[in-house]
């Protein structure tokens, strides 16, 4: 029996790709989240992202960047902005058409790993 990964079930890197860029679309234009990236190269940012994605839905990548903590340490993240990338992210996956499983193991990880972004 073949086991298809959850990053094959998404549409591969083209998905996570759109993923990425709408989620940083959104984050960049919202209000409360803009100013955490006023002076970030987005573009790096985004490789990473979806590096990162792709990774946690068992694509093939690796991701090659920081560690999360250390990546966001000085940033004061609040737990309310963090809940709304996290909103965010799921959303743009919903609108990929990911599947609500994949959906939601994205949302696990993202809140597995708050502790070590949230710092505010």
């Amino acid at each position: 029996m073949t086991t298809t990964t959850m990053y094959a079930r998404v549409g591969g890197g083209p998905a996570v790709k759109q993923v990425v860029d709408l989620l940083y679309t959104w984050i960049l234009a919202d209000e409360q989240l803009g100013p955490y990236f006023e002076d970030v190269t987005v573009h790096e940012l985004k490789r990473h992202m979806a590096a990162l994605l792709a990774q946690v839905l068992g694509g093939p990548q690796e991701y090659g960047g920081r560690e999360l903590g250390p990546a966001h340490d000085g940033l004061h993240i609040t737990d309310e902005h963090y809940t709304r990338v996290v909103d965010l992210a799921l959303a743009a996956l919903f609108k990929a058409h990911a599947p609500r499983d994949v959906v939601a193991a994205v949302e696990d990880t993202l809140n597995a790993v708050r502790a070590e972004i949230v710092t505010a």
